[in-house]
């Protein structure tokens, strides 16, 4: 499947999770919730988290190739508020992110985004 493809549908299930995490941990204001929830889905909050996820060698080697075929693909898109770098690499982890959920591994799903988040509090 085309990487942008994964990439679209990995960002939706991605914030989904953000969502579904930030309304059990503290429900109530929604606005509040939508900022928070920003810095999770954002492209220098994925690509802090991808960038950490591939140093430590907490991907698979075939999660990584995932990850590296999508985040080097050529996209004709270009980010509104993002740095362009910071963009393709954040591209590569929602890609694993739609691949993982479509091959239906969702236990490996949660525990990518779950690490995702811990990195990206961890940079606050």
């Amino acid at each position: 499947m085309n990487t942008n493809t994964l990439a679209y549908l990995g960002d939706a299930v991605f914030e989904v999770i953000v969502r579904e995490k930030i309304v059990s941990d503290k429900p109530g204001d929604v606005s509040r919730a939508h900022h928070t929830a920003v810095r999770y889905v954002s492209a220098g909050g994925q690509a802090r988290a991808a960038k950490a996820m591939v140093a430590s060698g907490f991907l698979t080697e075939e999660e990584e190739k995932i990850y590296k075929r999508a985040r080097n693909h050529r996209s004709m898109s270009r980010p509104q508020h993002a740095d362009p770098k910071e963009y393709k690499i954040a591209t590569g982890l929602e890609a694993l992110i739609g691949y993982l959920y479509l091959m239906d591994e969702r236990e490996r799903l949660r525990e990518i985004a779950n690490e995702a988040v811990r990195i990206i509090d961890a940079g606050r």
